[in-house]
């Protein structure tokens, strides 16, 4: 068993700022990614081009589209994401429309020829989502019969958000994994989002909580000797830079529809170890625990949104695969990584030479 590179394709340029797919695909195959998360924007992008725009037939012939130039670029589709803001809703009515939704990722991620979707916890307003966590349990396990009655079965790899409204940490994702209880719904781990939560604290003039490394530790610990690593199935990795002021209604990156954390996320993530570029958060301690604490192999996936990837700059999709290529040389050694040769970005080990 190895760790094996993956990268999003959102995370290599937004394709509303003009960076095409297949431009991505040809640089995160240049820098040796063996695996892609593919994020619906980039997906429904090429349906604009389509007769009919953004249909369900469309997205299914993009899939299609998307899984051929993978194939012809030997990269693996390791999950389509997110399926966003899904279940516990208060409207039972607009939950049946949430599950069509649902059934039509389910069709995508077939064409896409991949098994595994995954879900960030909801963010939507309080009012919006039922207090009772047995209502959002119900629709996880409705939409894990879903998968499992596909065949291939469909896997869902469920993620709390640091600025989701009713679960906003690991440990509340864990339970309700545990609560589904279906062979196909797991957790996905993010070094972002967790260290954002009880760590990370941009509204704050230090960056951090009040007991940050004390909280790291006691959840780490609390992960290492409770989770079981059958059903962790995907990792991402991002860190994130600390702000020169809070993140309040003066800062620049303040958006009044927007939780401060998700502000911070959509602006200020980073690739691992970019301590340069003021990356601060404990990212190296929590894979640590992961993966050689709770013994986790497959995917380690960079998830990196940053308010470069929205430029127009045409070198940002080689910008970005090269600074994740030397973030992955640097996560094998410090982690360390079990990688096979073939598994190494190369042009991040000549770069790291230079």
């Amino acid at each position: 068993m190895v760790h094996k590179p993956a990268i999003c394709t959102m995370s290599l340029g937004r394709c509303f700022a003009g960076h095409s797919l297949a431009h991505k695909l040809d640089m995160a195959r240049k820098y040796g990614f063996q695996g892609i998360e593919v994020f619906m924007e980039d997906l429904v992008d090429l349906t604009l081009t389509m007769s009919g725009g953004s249909t369900p037939a469309n997205q299914l012939a993009a899939a299609r589209t998307v899984r051929n130039l993978c194939e012809r670029r030997g990269i693996e589709i390791i999950c389509l994401q997110p399926l966003m803001n899904y279940g516990g809703l208060v409207d039972r009515r607009a939950h049946i429309h949430e599950l069509e939704d649902a059934k039509l990722y389910i069709q995508v991620a077939h064409c896409l020829g991949t098994d595994l979707i995954c879900l960030p916890s909801s963010f939507l307003p309080s009012e919006r989502l039922a207090e009772d966590m047995s209502v959002l349990v119900q629709d996880m396990v409705e939409l894990a019969e879903l998968g499992l009655q596909e065949s291939p079965a469909i896997r869902f790899a469920y993620e709390a958000l640091c600025w989701g409204t009713r679960i906003d940490t690991w440990e509340g994702s864990w339970d309700l994994v545990r609560a589904v209880d279906r062979p196909n719904f797991g957790i996905c781990f993010d070094t972002f989002n967790l260290a954002g939560r009880i760590f990370a604290d941009p509204a704050s003039h230090t960056g951090r909580t009040p007991d940050s490394e004390q909280a790291v530790r006691r959840s780490l610990e609390t992960l290492v000797s409770t989770v079981d690593v059958s059903k962790v199935f995907l990792l991402q990795v991002a860190d994130a830079e600390r702000l020169s002021s809070p993140l309040d209604e003066r800062h620049p990156f303040h958006r009044e529809e927007q939780p401060c954390r998700m502000s911070w996320s959509r602006n200020c993530r980073l690739f691992y170890g970019e301590s340069q570029q003021g990356a601060y958060l404990p990212a190296r301690a929590i894979l640590v625990a992961i993966v050689r604490g709770l013994g986790f192999h497959g995917w380690l996936s960079f998830e990196m949104f940053n308010r470069r990837l929205a430029e127009t700059d045409k070198g940002i999709p080689e910008e970005m695969v090269r600074r994740a290529a030397m973030a992955w040389e640097k996560m094998a050694m410090d982690v360390p990584l079990q990688t096979e040769a073939s598994s190494a970005p190369a042009e991040a080990k000549l770069s790291a030479m230079l």
